[in-house]
């Protein structure tokens, strides 16, 4: 199992206490997104892949708007948490345990639009692994569909390459819950320690550690053409409202 698997896993349980309100979160990214495909032609009878779901912060949103969706991802903590998010909210989605350097051995069938959100594809740790992971999700685009992926903006990052994220201060009803990452930097790539500190009734503090490397627009865009795309477009958060920047690449 990597580093990416084990942080996923250890974290699943712990991931929504990144936000304040999970549930708001996800109905609030559905919207964007759905906005983002009706640009692009799109409907709820869009077939879609979430190919890093992670706990379902997308997947759910945009199953409640009626879109068919296809969830999965590496880590079987957060699938399992994603299943039981999924039951909660009433909407009804195939999740499948996948590689999305490898989505060919799961999946048979293409997807008229793919997402992979959350800055998942900094993961790929080198520039080859990025392209074998492209190649892949692009792979299960239907011609004249679209993929869409979120990241951080490492362009503005890497020019000061900061040591930690301002942090996340959530009031409860029983205290205060306060959120925030380390990032020690090597080269392009940085090791990431993420800390959840949980102040209410008793204190507790949990850490989890994974790595990334910082990856520009230029290369990933770079990649989605070689890789098949027609069209790479970029948007920002003043734009889309969501927190980081979008690339949307059409097949």
């Amino acid at each position: 199992m990597d580093i990416t698997q084990t942080f996923y896993d250890s974290l699943a349980t712990q991931y929504d206490k990144l936000f304040l309100d999970w549930q708001a979160t996800t109905c609030e990214q559905a919207v964007i997104l759905d906005r983002l495909f009706r640009e692009c032609g799109f409907d709820t009878r869009a077939r879609i892949l979430d190919c890093a779901c992670g706990i379902g912060t997308q997947a759910v949103g945009i199953a409640a708007l009626g879109y068919s969706v296809t969830a999965s991802d590496i880590s079987d903590a957060e699938l399992a948490e994603a299943k039981k998010r999924a039951a909660n909210n009433g909407v009804e989605i195939r999740f499948e345990h996948a590689d999305f350097c490898a989505l060919s051995e799961v999946y048979s069938k293409g997807f008229d639009i793919v997402i992979c959100m959350d800055n998942a594809l900094p993961h790929m740790l080198t520039r080859e692994a990025l392209e074998k992971a492209v190649r892949s999700i692009v792979g299960q685009v239907e011609d004249g569909g679209i993929f869409v992926a979120s990241i951080r903006d490492y362009d503005a990052l890497l020019m000061e390459k900061p040591p930690y994220s301002p942090p996340y201060i959530h009031r409860t009803e029983k205290g205060q819950r306060v959120s925030f990452q380390t990032w020690r930097w090597e080269e392009e790539r940085y090791q990431l320690t993420q800390y959840i500190i949980d102040d209410e009734a008793t204190l507790q503090v949990s850490k989890f550690d994974c790595e990334y490397r910082a990856t520009r627009r230029e290369e990933l865009t770079e990649l989605l053409l070689a890789a098949g795309c027609r069209e790479v477009a970029w948007k920002f958060p003043e734009e889309t409202g969501f927190y980081q920047p979008i690339v949307i690449a059409k097949k």
